[in-house]
């Protein structure tokens, strides 16, 4: 998959999948036995890696087959575009790789169908190795269990044009740090510009309505619970944003990308963004980059949003030890590390962020980013709820656009949104 602050943002597909589907490899005994002989071959599947990572994972596979005779690991990677669709094809007809790379939003209809491993059970043995938080991730309410190994993170600041800050009076030196301050530069921006700068380019998502401290789900994880008072206050924001042309007009069909090209071409201020972003405004915007602000995530909780990544295994697998063995392999503390340092992304490993590579500054934009980031992984939360499928994304974006356009109040938007996702909830079984 794509490696960025959108870690996450890729299409999931709410199946109910089948129970009889079955994994792949050949004869074996129990399937969920990860204790015996590390021998066989398995297949692993990652989220369009290959094209930036072939010689890494080439690397990875070779050292992993050194260390365990017998084993073969044959590497299939599949694109961005509709991956998803391909696990949940591959999940009914019985042809899921052994190992497989998910987020956590991918794993919940596997591990309600009974194809995700519980690693609590079956590598319980490793859990001591990473973030408690990052462990925790690929647990799926309602259920006991995990069901991943937490394999890499991401998260990352908000940057602000310094320029379009001074052109309408504020202190270029002093970007906003909570959300009164970020709404009211916001007016401030679009009134100076006569409308012409907004502040945002995205309209809320479940993880912004996580941030500004609203209730995601009840306690039980059996339903959806954003439409409280807080939601419809965050909401209520956004729409005088969007009336008063602080938030991008075009935010209602926004994309990541689409924002990011809004940011660099100065028509909204401030964007959030990660350490790889850096090296495009320096190659793309030169101009931007030389008056490029750089401050933390905006949150009402104490707690960054972070994204998470996984590696699961298949619990239908006639090789399950090796399967097992591969999948820490690859997530194991020294591979993280070194992954980590071909790209801009943060290990799941346990004392890993305390390495220099985190914690030491060069002066340099891009290791303050990476330093920043690092130190806020460590307490922070993946706010999206695991249960919280494609459709429902659909569904709340949709409820939200009609908010900001006047067609619904804010109250009406979000209770509409929640009844929606709760009707998916229920269809996810």
């Amino acid at each position: 998959m794509r490696i960025s602050r959108r870690i996450l943002a890729v299409a999931t597909a709410c199946v109910v999948l089948s129970l009889s589907a079955c994994g792949s490899g050949g004869d074996g005994g129990d399937p969920a036995d990860a204790s015996g002989k590390i021998e066989g071959d398995i297949t692993f599947q990652t989220w369009n890696l290959r094209a930036n990572f072939k010689t890494y994972f080439e690397g990875v596979i070779a050292d992993f087959e050194k260390e365990y005779p017998g084993t073969h690991v044959k590497w299939v990677d599949q694109p961005a575009e509709g991956y998803a669709d391909k696990i949940s094809a591959d999940a009914a007809g019985g042809t899921l790789p052994d190992v497989v790379n998910v987020s956590p939003d991918l794993v919940a209809p596997l591990a309600k169908a009974g194809l995700a491993l519980d690693l609590d059970k079956a590598a319980g043995k490793y859990r001591k190795e990473y973030l408690d938080g990052a462990w925790a991730s690929h647990r799926i309410p309602g259920m006991t269990g995990t069901y991943a190994f937490p394999w890499y993170l991401n998260t990352g600041p908000l940057f602000y044009n310094k320029t379009l800050f001074t052109r309408a009076g504020l202190d270029p030196e002093q970007p906003p740090k909570t959300y009164d301050e970020l709404f009211a530069d916001a007016l401030e921006l679009a009134e100076k510009s006569d409308g012409k700068v907004a502040t945002l380019a995205n309209v809320p998502t479940v993880e912004d309505f996580g941030r500004y401290g609203v209730p995601l789900m009840n306690d039980e994880g059996t339903g959806f619970a954003f439409n409280d008072g807080k939601g419809v206050e965050l909401l209520t924001r956004y729409k005088e944003l969007y009336d008063a042309k602080a938030l991008d007009r075009q935010a209602l069909t926004a994309t990541p990308e689409s924002s990011g090209k809004k940011f660099l071409t100065g028509a909204v201020a401030m964007n959030p963004g990660s350490a790889l972003d850096l090296g495009n405004f320096k190659k793309q915007a030169p101009s931007l980059y030389e008056n490029i602000g750089i401050t933390d995530q905006i949150t009402s909780t104490g707690h960054v949003n972070m994204y998470v990544m996984g590696v699961m295994v298949n619990a239908r697998s006639t090789r399950t030890p090796a399967a097992v063995a591969f999948a820490h392999f690859v997530t194991d503390a020294e591979h993280q590390m070194s992954f980590a340092k071909q790209v801009a992304i943060f290990p799941s490993t346990a004392g890993s962020l305390d390495d220099p590579y985190f914690t030491k500054e060069d002066g340099t934009d891009e290791t303050r980013v990476r330093v920043a980031a690092a130190k806020s992984l460590k307490n922070a939360v993946n706010y999206t709820p695991v249960l919280f499928s494609e459709q429902m994304k659909t569904a709340l974006r949709n409820e939200v656009a009609k908010a900001l356009q006047g067609k619904e109040s804010p109250k009406e938007a979000l209770d509409n949104a929640v009844k929606e996702c709760d009707t998916l909830l229920k269809q996810q079984g």
